[in-house]
């Protein structure tokens, strides 16, 4: 089908219980509404056309698909840039639309600045909206992209945004703000996602919370540098969007070049920010290349041994893991030449003869005879000065040009854009691949570069796009290779390297404190199974916190559980605790690992609790936690949300309450005799909670009984 400027039509389309409407009069796209499915029949978008206000353009100015300033829009556009400094300002023209009820593609000319905008549209199954834009230069002369951005509009009764911040160690904590008119800009110049970018920038109904509010919500999926930016005009209209932030002269189209977005995914809710939620994890889940075996239970060397490798110790760690359940053990960084601290080695990925006589091998060995997986660090983008790679090719060290950049932890990135380079690490890591069993790589990204250059060019887009491919190539050598995205643990959590990874790091923090709200938002965006969750040391290195077994247990269960302690040094105890946790994970990981997510609203902040409910809702389980004393004398009570209200279930403890978790005169009846009611009564009456000491928990099980 052809559109004209003259003939007026439409498109509308319907999936997950959303709906999207698409005025295409005009030759313009203008999107009409984004949000609940409107069933039919399907209105006539061209009557909910606003009015011309006085002192404005005398036409109405609508949101398009792609914001133009040649179509009256006063904020900001879809397309930036310009032929050394004209054609900055295209009109385009809506030339041809095909496509389905859940997917529409439009292409857009404009002849004068000799520019081609083609835009995808995607409603899955599960409600979430994927978007693309390609731009491509039809002229005969070179167009500098100053910046291609996809967006949508958000209704004026949509008055409260969200989004999460943080830095090493603390991220995804979130921040609210009231949407005033302006522009509201989430950039991140870092050369990665970095630790303060937001898994989600949303906008919502007044007090909109976890079970309550409409919500309309984007994440852009792109691991380099970026922008997330809702605005609100002075007109009352609002847009919400995303698109890679390019820096001068980082993309320039040649004729007949293109530019393609990273995709941005796009989720509105009508039941909170669970919903939105629960349509990124279900899209996730729905993926062909989702993690479907059970996610094992891990240990991970780094906070046991740090960098004193040697063989005795790590093979009493491995029989010490393998005793309380683990199913992988990974040894982390220290292994490879040079590498005795953080100072050198980074680049020369091959073993350390002088720790590894034998090679890996006989700690490979000894953990699959054990009957776990085998994992290990790297760190292929980066690059100490003192290394071999590094006398060998100081040009591979990626900057400015001319000088070097700042150092980072002692390190550099290497310029992976730079396709020599990328080629020797391809193929030191398919030669560890080759020659070991090696089921797992923790993949991990140490350090910030604003300055990310190739060939004397800023490179982001290119270095960012030589990533993927180069983890797309190992896969396909290794398809049985599993991959966790680590970046000094959270600078790296974005839909765009989880496309290619299977597992997360959520932060370097393995404090059961911090890990309460880092896990619960990182976790509005990604689903538990990715999500990598330790029980760490009772102190903390990263803050000297001292926690109890059951609450670092317990914070670890939502994720995908691991251990990154010396369980040697574990006292009786700790052991029994340690273990009764990786048995309750195994027997209810199916349920963790597929049910919907519920965070619970509370009046108290200090009790947070966070459930998995089966899709069936036959069980459930929900792990309520004492971040804080609370103001009340008495806590309140938990509101099981998401069961089914007309069955019948049986509430009981999960695990023991360990001893010195709490203080009450006389204690709530149910942990010892469980409580069995209709799923209306614990929603709408809840669950007495026993008064827990801050920096404890207690998990519950929920089954169905009638």
């Amino acid at each position: 089908m052809s559109g004209s400027p003259t003939a007026p039509e439409q498109r509308y389309l319907a999936n997950g219980g959303v709906g999207l409407l698409i005025d295409l009069t005009d030759g313009d796209p203008v999107v009409v509404h984004w949000g609940a499915d409107l069933g039919s029949p399907v209105p006539d978008a061209g009557a909910f056309t606003d009015a011309v206000a006085r002192s404005s353009f005398d036409v109405p100015i609508r949101p398009s698909i792609a914001p133009q300033s040649a179509r009256g829009w006063l904020g900001r556009p879809a397309v930036r840039g310009s032929r050394d400094g004209r054609a900055f300002s295209p009109l385009f023209v809506l030339e041809q639309v095909s496509g389905s009820d859940a997917d529409l593609q439009m292409q857009l000319v404009d002849d004068l600045t000799g520019l081609r905008l083609q835009v995808a549209l995607e409603l899955t199954p599960s409600g979430l909206l994927l978007s693309t834009c390609t731009l491509t230069n039809t002229g005969d002369t070179p167009y500098l992209v100053g910046g291609l951005d996809t967006a949508l509009p958000i209704p004026d009764h949509a008055v409260e945004a969200l989004d999460t911040t943080g830095r090493w160690g603390r991220e995804k904590h979130p921040q609210r703000r009231r949407i005033d008119q302006g522009l509201w800009v989430r950039g991140g110049r870092h050369g990665r996602t970095g630790h303060d970018a937001t898994a989600v920038l949303a906008a919502g109904t007044a007090g909109f919370d976890w079970g309550t509010g409409e919500v309309w919500a984007v994440h852009l999926g792109w691991s380099g540098d970026s922008e997330t930016f809702l605005e609100r005009l002075r007109s009352g209209q609002g847009l919400l969007g995303g698109g890679e932030l390019l820096q001068p002269g980082e993309v320039v189209l040649a004729p007949g070049e293109s530019l393609t977005t990273p995709t941005l995914y796009a989720a509105y809710s009508a039941t909170g920010l669970d919903g939105v939620s629960a349509r990124f994890h279900d899209w996730m889940r729905a993926r062909p290349q989702h993690p479907v075996t059970p996610r094992p239970v891990v240990l991970n060397t780094w906070e046991a041994v740090y960098f004193d490798h040697r063989l005795q110790p790590l093979l009493e760690l491995a029989d010490t893991a393998a005793e309380l359940g683990v199913e992988r053990f990974v040894l982390d960084d220290g292994w490879f030449t040079h590498r005795r601290h953080d100072r050198a080695g980074l680049g020369d990925w091959t073993v350390d003869a002088g720790v590894w006589p034998q090679g890996l091998g006989p700690l490979i060995d000894h953990v699959h005879g054990l009957g776990m997986q085998f994992g290990l660090w790297v760190e292929p983008e980066m690059i100490n000065a003192d290394s071999d790679l590094a006398r060998a090719h100081p040009d591979w060290i990626s900057g400015p040009g001319g000088r070097e950049p700042l150092e980072w932890r002692n390190q550099q990135v290497l310029d992976i854009a730079n396709p020599e380079a990328a080629a020797h690490i391809l193929g030191a890591l398919d030669a560890l691949l080759t020659e070991y069993r090696i089921d797992y790589f923790k993949w991990d990204q140490n350090r910030d570069q604003p300055e990310l250059g190739s060939a004397g060019r800023a490179s982001s887009h290119d270095q960012t796009l030589a990533i993927y491919a180069l983890l797309d190539e190992l896969h396909a050598r290794h398809p049985g290779l599993e991959i966790e995205s680590c970046s000094s643990g959270g600078a790296r959590v974005d839909l765009g390297i989880l496309q290619r990874t299977e597992r997360l790091w959520a932060s370097d923090s393995n404090d059961a404190l911090e890990r309460q709200t880092i896990q619960r938002w990182t976790e509005l965006l990604v689903p538990p199974e990715l999500v990598g969750a330790h029980v760490g040391p009772t102190v903390s290195h990263t803050s000297g916190r001292v926690h109890a077994i059951s609450f670092r247990v317990l914070t670890a269960m939502l994720g995908s559980f691991g251990i990154e302690w010396d369980v040697r040094t574990a006292t009786a105890d700790d052991r029994r605790v340690l273990t009764e946790g990786i048995d309750f994970y195994k027997r209810y990981r199916g349920l963790l690992h597929t049910g919907r997510m519920v965070r619970l609203d509370s009046p108290d902040p200090t009790l947070q609790t966070t459930g998995v409910v089966s899709t069936d809702r036959s069980q459930a389980v929900f792990i309520a936690a004492s971040l804080a004393s609370g103001a009340a004398e008495i806590p309140p009570r938990l509101r099981l949300r998401g069961l089914d209200p007309a069955r019948t279930y049986r509430v009981e403890l999960g695990l023991p309450i360990e001893p010195g978790s709490g203080s009450e005169r006389t204690a709530v009846p149910w942990p010892s005799t469980g409580l069995t009611a209709s799923g209306a009564a614990l929603q709408h009456i809840g669950v007495p909670m026993p008064m827990l000491f801050p920096e404890h928990a207690l998990v519950l099980t929920v089954e169905a009984i009638a």
